[in-house]
């Protein structure tokens, strides 16, 4: 009887948590621009609103401790695709993610860190398949809604005489990683995923919602192994502020420019939470969007000429940091050590 009762609680308990990976929403983590850049992108860094976790979603509950482990299905060997051109074709789900990973990630990354990226880009794939974002398609090849992804023409456009090279170790990370997804609850995660973070990445509670497997962990990409790994901002006085009152007409500025930054506080990965600006609060997301700086991991300084932004790293830090996954991989680390590290609480189905 009282195993009866435990199945019941434990059916009840699946029943309120698969709602709430529903409302995620569907999208996927971190690019500023195209993948023909050298610099790795990411899913979802960009994407709208409508397919980002709502601010309002729960933590999912964590399952009882005798419950077992919802039974993932196998990942398809095909996905219904919406191309550029606006049609919709269905793809060999291998084929598609080779076009992501060499979208998302270059060629020139360790084996396993390209490993790691096929299984979060499938994963990504799946957990877009999961929602009706695009009618009879089941993912698009937009970054800033699902994830870049480049046609075979594109890649050799892009590579030119390193083509077969390329294609070939590519084709391998996706082909060795077959079928194989990260799941919470028996169904794909919402693998977001960027290109360098400042040696931590950042916490999913503080860029949308919280997600009990994106939370922060440390990254050990440094300037020596990311071009661009600091990046620097400069802007008059007059652009400062007429930037700042483009968002927020009610900021003050008519005091010495040396006193409008004011109060500045981070959050727990260090990237700043907000920033007081003309006495009006601004949050770092939003000073992101406003100076298009390279991620919000930023200092804010004033020298009697110019504001300058000095910025670490690259994207919403939420995730897989490409570049960190690249370094744990030279360091010895393999794929599954690289997303058990990026993805807590995960588990590689196979």
């Amino acid at each position: 009887m009282k195993r009866t009762i435990l199945y019941a609680y434990i059916a009840l308990m699946v029943a309120v948590g698969l709602p709430f990976l529903a409302d995620l929403g569907g999208q996927g983590a971190q690019k500023s621009s195209g993948a023909v850049n050298p610099t790795p992108t990411a899913a979802v860094d960009e994407a709208p609103p409508s397919v980002l976790p709502r601010a309002a979603d729960p933590v999912t509950p964590s399952p009882l401790p005798d419950a077992p482990e919802p039974a993932a299905l196998p990942a398809p060997d095909r996905l219904t695709v919406l191309l550029p051109d606006g049609t919709v074709t269905a793809m060999d789900t291998q084929d598609y993610l080779t076009g992501v990973v060499s979208a998302e990630m270059p060629p020139g990354f360790h084996a396993e860190a390209l490993r790691a990226q096929a299984v979060a880009a499938r994963t990504y794939a799946l957990y877009c398949a999961s929602f009706s974002k695009h009618g009879e398609a089941q993912v698009c090849t937009d970054y800033r809604c699902c994830q870049a992804w480049q046609s075979d023409e594109q890649l050799r456009t892009k590579w030119g005489e390193d083509y077969d090279a390329n294609y070939e170790k590519i084709r391998s990370a996706v082909d060795l990683t077959y079928g194989e997804y990260l799941a919470a609850g028996g169904q794909p995660v919402f693998a977001a995923f960027h290109s360098s973070s400042a040696s931590a990445t950042e916490n999913s509670a503080d860029v949308w919602s919280a997600v009990p497997y994106l939370v922060s962990v440390s990254s050990p990409e440094t300037a020596d192994d990311v071009p661009n790994y600091i990046s620097t901002l400069r802007c008059s006085p007059i652009d400062f502020r007429d930037t700042v009152l483009s968002a927020h007409p009610e900021a003050d500025f008519s005091g010495p420019e040396d006193q409008w930054i004011g109060a500045l506080r981070r959050d727990g990965s260090g990237r700043v939470a907000s920033l007081v600006l003309g006495g009006v609060e601004v949050s770092g997301i939003e000073l992101r969007s406003l100076f298009s700086l390279r991620s919000t991991a930023f200092e804010l300084t004033y020298d009697s000429s110019a504001f300058t932004f000095t910025v670490t790293g690259f994207g919403h830090g939420v995730g897989m940091s490409q570049y960190g996954a690249d370094k744990m991989a030279r360091l010895g680390a393999d794929y599954r050590q690289i997303l058990a590290h990026y993805y807590p609480g995960t588990t590689l189905v196979k």
